[in-house]
This record gives structure tokens, C-alpha cells and sequence, in this order.
């Protein structure tokens, strides 16, 4: 039996809120279609200067983007990490970023992490890959 990425019952976003989340995500998908090497460069970019997101800012930014984003409240998970990510820098905080792989059976998988976990991740062991923390000297 799989486990699904994303809880059945999207969350609500009020329409007010929904023009920085909607940005967030059309930027995220145009950012999945690069290499991974480009991906790493404009996510390394993007974080300068943010704090490092809680466990809660990253929930509530994965969330938002959830709410507004069917391909990315499905198997998206590349675009769902990456306009989460961005969500939160927009928010003035940056989560880490994380790409990953896992051998049997074969999979990738890309997720964000706050406090040193997965945010709302099923429990799946993915060697990390690629990995985008916070900038050293902004870290409590």
C-alpha cells in the first residue's frame, strides 16, 4: 500500500493570500524543468540572507502551496519542495531544501526540511543528495 505525499483534504488559502503563493509556484515549476546543478544555483541564490525557517513557517508555506496547486498537492514533489522553499524566502526565512535518492526500490524524491526534520513527509529513507540549508552565518 503506498502512502500518499500530501494529506486527502487540501487545505483552505483565503483568495487575499493566494497572489505570493501562486508566484511561488510558477516559479517552481519553471526552476523543476532546469538541471540539477542550475536548480542547486538558483535555490543557493535565493536563500541568501533568509533565516532559517521553523518547523512551523516551512508547514504553513508547503501548505499554502498545497492549497493552490493540484500538480503540486499530487506527485509533484520537485515543484511542491521548491515553491515551498520560495514561499518561505518570500516570507523572509528559508528551510533546507533536499533531494534525494533511495536504491530498492529505485525512487527520487525532493522535500524540505525545518529543525532538522522532513516537513510532513511520510517516513521513506532517501539518501540525501542535494541538500540547501540556511546560510551558515544567519543560523542560531
Amino acid at each position: 500500500m503506498s502512502v500518499p505525499m500530501v494529506p486527502a483534504d487540501r487545505p483552505a488559502l483565503p483568495w487575499r493570500r493566494r497572489p505570493p503563493v501562486l508566484a511561488a509556484v510558477a516559479a517552481a515549476h519553471l526552476i523543476a524543468r532546469l538541471p540539477p546543478a542550475r536548480i542547486r544555483a538558483v535555490l543557493t541564490f535565493a536563500r541568501r540572507g533568509a533565516a532559517p525557517a521553523s518547523a512551523e513557517q516551512a508547514r504553513a508555506a508547503r501548505d499554502a502551496v498545497i492549497a493552490v496547486s493540484l500538480s503540486c498537492a499530487g506527485e509533484g514533489c520537485l515543484p511542491r519542495s521548491i515553491a515551498a522553499a520560495l514561499l518561505c524566502r518570500l516570507r523572509g526565512c528559508w528551510p533546507t531544501w533536499c533531494a534525494g535518492i533511495r536504491v530498492h526500490p529505485f525512487g527520487a524524491h525532493a522535500w524540505i526540511e525545518a529543525d532538522g526534520r522532513p516537513v510532513d513527509e511520510p517516513p521513506r529513507h532517501y539518501r540525501v543528495t542535494i541538500a540547501i540549508a540556511p546560510d551558515r552565518e544567519l543560523r542560531r
